[in-house]
């Protein structure tokens, strides 16, 4: 067996041809899809956890907003690392074909020195 570097890592040439035979087939029985407008993330060392729902509060000089939370995802820091990677592409691909996305307040921008 060889041995080629891919990528900074190691791998023999019987892994690789038995990696390009996994096929994965998505079930969608049982999706269900949600629009979510709020998440917040927070972690321990063996998890990272994503809380997603939903603010009906449109009126932003309200001192206190009701945020319905309806989902919590629960990953492994390795899985929540993959995530990053893929979001990170596809929001790169996204600000290449569409323009940059401004998450700044309205206004912040005008105070920054």
């Amino acid at each position: 067996m060889t041995e080629k570097l891919n990528e900074g890592s190691m791998e023999t040439q019987g892994e690789k041809d038995s990696q390009a035979q996994v096929r994965i087939r998505f079930n969608t029985e049982n999706l269900k899809s949600s629009y979510v407008n709020f998440c917040n993330v927070t972690s321990t060392r063996e998890e990272v956890i994503l809380n997603f729902g939903l603010n009906k509060d449109w009126d932003r000089s309200q001192r206190e907003i009701q945020v319905d939370l309806e989902h919590r995802l629960i990953l492994s820091p390795f899985a929540a690392k993959r995530l990053h990677i893929m979001l990170t592409n596809l929001l790169d691909n996204y600000e290449k074909r569409f323009g940059k996305i401004n998450v700044e307040p309205p206004g912040k921008a005008d105070f920054q020195h």
